[in-house]
């Protein structure tokens, strides 16, 4: 890079904000999500995310009690989805069934 004059600054900033715009529109035409709980697993995954072994969970899923997605012969799950499950198993404390029963 060579070496510029004080009164290239200006035009060189300039130039800088314009491809720092370009480079902006297009990361934002990517759809760039951040690593959510919407990333598929596979069944090895699932199960140990679920710390379960994989038989167990081809039983639960031949039974119907596990959310699971099927494209041909394969299984995944979705992270958020398996999360959910876990806790609709949640038993309520003492203190939530208490504040349950109160009359509003």
């Amino acid at each position: 890079m060579k070496p510029f004059t004080f009164d290239q600054i200006p035009k060189l900033i300039g130039k800088l904000f314009d491809k720092m715009d370009r480079i902006e529109a297009l990361l934002k035409g990517l759809n760039i999500e951040p690593h959510s709980e919407e990333e598929l697993l596979s069944i090895t995954e699932a199960a140990k995310f679920l710390n379960l072994s994989v038989a167990t969970l081809y039983s639960k899923v031949s039974r119907n009690e596990i959310p699971v997605c099927k494209k041909g012969k394969r299984l995944y799950f979705l992270k958020s989805e398996l999360t959910a499950w876990i806790q609709s198993g949640k038993i309520p404390t003492n203190e939530e069934i208490m504040e349950r029963s109160r009359p509003d």
